[in-house]
């Protein structure tokens, strides 16, 4: 008989089928495992797959299945579980590092060019028939362009790196600060302040965790000028977003470009209202490729763990 799995999170199921093709699933669909099955059926429970990012899996939860060896997240992220606990317990925690780095990278050009120049405005400008009318726009006023700007990278693991790697096409100078140096062509900066004040764009690519937590508040924002621009592709906890609502409402920043917010799906009405900021529902990984890369992550931590053999991408308490 095939090795049972729990589906911890809601995952959409095309996701899920490679899955079980190989294994026994037991889908929760985002409920708690316990309204979900019987104590019984969780008592067999040996792995689980979760969105790591997303949610919040603690030890309440670990000890509905007291068999649990391994928790695998499906994607990069682990932010939204308890390591600590895990470890206590001899919880093996594995992801998916890299896989959707370069879809991810993609996404944060393609909002940093749409909030730049201004794309959504100037496509409304077109569908209203403001354009064709000649009906005046102060949105449309020319803009600074991407040539010569100095992009700041905040966070330099996978995605950062190729972040900087394709914004430096545009004729940019690229910077950036993270928590150690690393060998990369770019300038580094010793704090997220001294990046701010050098930088107009500042590109957000640093993993979440406690330390970070509103890391890109008022002050930060304030650093980047009256033509700076942030956008953030990382989680929606990096950025103070009250701060952020407010620094585009006065024009202490120019723009935004966000594909995370602090409380998804929701992101809030103050922020939606803003004709300044673009838009997009956390959909940096979400391509063929990178769910492909994903998926291959998941099954290999996972046939690694039902072997009796160490994650292949393991994830370790720092």
């Amino acid at each position: 008989m095939p090795d049972k799995v729990l589906i911890y999170s809601r995952f959409p199921k095309a996701q899920l089928q490679r899955f079980g093709e190989r294994y026994e699933l037991l889908n929760a669909a985002g409920r708690r495992p316990d309204e979900a099955f019987s104590a019984e059926e969780l008592a067999d429970i040996r792995a689980l797959i979760t969105a790591g990012g997303s949610g919040r899996l603690g030890a309440e939860a670990m000890d509905m299945m007291p068999k649990l060896g391994a928790i695998i997240c499906y994607g990069t992220g682990y932010d939204g579980i308890d390591l600590a606990a895990a470890a206590t317990r001899n919880i093996a925690v594995g992801n998916s590092p890299g896989a959707n780095a370069a879809s991810v990278a993609d996404i944060a050009v393609t909002l940093m060019l749409a909030a730049v120049r201004r794309l959504p405005v100037a496509d409304n400008y077109v569908r209203s028939g403001d354009w064709a009318g000649a009906k005046p726009s102060p949105m449309m006023r020319p803009q600074a362009g991407m040539r010569g700007r100095k992009v700041g990278v905040y966070g330099m693991g996978e995605i950062g790196r190729k972040i900087a790697a394709r914004v430096a096409a545009f004729e940019t100078e690229v910077g950036y600060f993270s928590r150690s140096r690393h060998d990369v062509p770019y300038r580094y900066f010793s704090s997220l302040e001294a990046l701010a004040d050098w930088c107009s764009i500042l590109m957000v690519a640093v993993r979440a965790g406690p330390d970070n937590t509103n890391a890109v508040n008022a002050d930060i924002l304030r650093r980047l000028g009256t033509d700076g621009f942030v956008v953030n592709i990382s989680r929606g906890s990096v950025i103070d977003e009250a701060a952020l609502v407010a620094a585009l409402s006065d024009q202490t920043i120019a723009g935004a470009g966000l594909d995370v917010y602090a409380t998804e799906p929701h992101a809030p009405d103050t922020l939606t209202a803003l004709p300044n900021v673009v838009l997009t529902p956390h959909i940096g990984g979400h391509t063929l490729e990178s769910h492909v890369a994903m998926q291959d992550c998941v099954l290999a931590n996972l046939d690694a763990f039902f072997a009796g053999k160490p994650l292949p991408y393991q994830v370790r308490l720092a």
